[in-house]
């Protein structure tokens, strides 16, 4: 397998914001109301904030500062809770906010929160950010944050300023610094040329991980961030892999003969589950990353494949036609007391379970419609958030709020096939595309970037 060995240097700045320095800074005067985002309905009416330019003393501080509130505006805005206040309307500017705001200023322009915020390049080369929320209507800070970083890295300082944000007006963690590994598609649809490629969230900082050589499926992220287990086809063998985000090292964990479906990590990251077909037979069985012992988990003569973990490792949900359709099934993690979980028309494919434990995504196809749906755990609650001519391969934002999937568009007059990725939260009212440079598929979601 060959990899663009030279995506690792954008890991290895990565590493570097390890040494980041986060300040919170003074409270200030506590607000007297408590301004919060309502996310328990079923629609949200946006909430207005106005995000203005970080202040900057110097042409290129003011660059940065501008950059780094566009960014926060369109995470915040990307999440169908916010509602960004066109900076046109701003009577503030950005010198002025770097005192105490003139509350009337931004209640004037209806907007209930403020961000604002300085950005400074040190002596040493590095750059300070510095920012404030504000309740406008309470007139008062609700928190405030500063992170010295290399200038090179003022993209991540915003998204980690929009999950703070996000976090202090919703009471849920934000999942902006996070990142999406996915299949990069392109060429005929009979010879579709698929690469590892990764992306932030929003789409920016795109890198491929491997060259198109080999097919390439099925990736997904360790919960320690620092590595993705794929598969892939090297001379025509599958093959399961470990690859290192920070170094690009990777690893062959095995050469399955027969197929090979779907990887996945453990919640602790020290073992992968699978699905594997020996003899005509397709059964799920677990690797400890160790050891690299391997211990089968289902024994049934149908096809058992797609596992997912549960967050606290006690259970896995995975999809088997053990009932004369495919269907989801719950099991604990050795494999016994296996338990049917889905019971509507049509088949269920490709669960994953959300990282907050209180629901399962998965892909229904009923009636010649596919569907991106949700579901408790004991099958309960089950309700669809998109559909289309093909949406598949759901996986969790790390919030457990939004989903990511891919999207395929019917083919035109030429029978070329248009597939994209897109997420939608959990209301089912925000779906978005995630744009990237070709055709994208089977997206899996990181946790929040340490």
């Amino acid at each position: 397998m060959k990899n663009r060995l030279s995506s690792t240097r954008l890991f290895a700045a990565l590493a570097i914001f390890s040494t980041i320095t986060a300040v919170m800074l003074a409270q200030g005067q506590p607000a007297r109301a408590q301004l919060n985002v309502d996310i328990t309905q079923g629609f949200v009416e946006p909430l207005p904030i106005a995000v203005s330019d970080f202040y900057g003393a110097t042409p290129e501080e003011q660059l940065i500062g501008h950059d780094v509130a566009e960014v926060v505006a369109a995470d915040l805005e990307r999440s169908g809770l916010f509602r960004p206040i066109d900076k046109g309307a701003f009577i503030q500017d950005p010198a002025a906010l770097r005192n105490v705001p003139r509350f009337g200023d931004w209640r004037v322009i209806n907007a209930q929160a403020l961000v604002s915020g300085t950005a400074e390049l040190q002596e040493d080369g590095r750059l300070r950010v510095e920012f404030r929320l504000w309740d406008v209507f309470g007139e008062g800070q609700l928190t405030a944050f500063a992170y010295t970083v290399p200038p090179s890295i003022w993209r991540r300082v915003a998204h980690i300023i929009a999950d703070n944000v996000y976090k202090r007006l919703t009471g849920e963690e934000g999942y902006f610094d996070s990142r999406i590994v996915y299949i990069a598609e392109s060429g005929p649809q009979n010879r579709r040329q698929k690469r590892l490629a990764i992306m932030d969230q929003d789409g920016f900082n795109h890198q491929f991980l491997t060259d198109g050589s080999n097919l390439v499926l099925t990736p997904r992220f360790s919960p320690s961030l620092q590595e993705i287990t794929y598969l892939a086809y090297v001379n025509r063998v599958p093959r399961v892999y470990l690859l290192n985000l920070n170094t690009g090292q990777q690893e062959v964990l095995g050469d399955f003969p027969g197929m090979t479906f779907a990887p996945r990590f453990s919640p602790d990251g020290n073992a992968v589950v699978m699905s594997l077909a020996q003899q005509g037979n397709t059964e799920i069985y677990r690797m400890d990353l160790r050891t690299r012992q391997v211990t089968r988990l289902t024994r049934h003569p149908a096809i058992d494949t797609s596992p997912s973990y549960s967050p606290d490792s006690r259970q896995i949900v995975f999809n088997s036609d053990r009932g004369g359709s495919q269907q989801l099934y719950v099991m604990n993690a050795d494999g016994s007391g296996v338990q049917r979980i889905s019971f509507n028309q049509g088949r269920y494919a490709t669960p994953v379970w959300s990282p907050r434990g209180d629901l399962i995504a998965f892909t229904r196809m009923s009636g010649g419609t596919f569907y991106i749906g949700v579901m408790r755990p004991d099958g309960s609650g089950e309700r669809m958030l998109a559909e289309g001519f093909l949406v598949e391969g759901p996986t969790w934002a790390p919030n457990g709020r939004v989903l990511s999937f891919y999207r395929q568009m019917p083919a035109d007059a030429r029978g070329k096939q248009v597939t994209k990725l897109f997420t939608i939260d959990l209301t089912g009212f925000n779906e978005r595309e995630v744009a990237t440079p070709i055709d994208g598929s089977d997206p899996a979601w990181s946790p929040l970037i340490q």
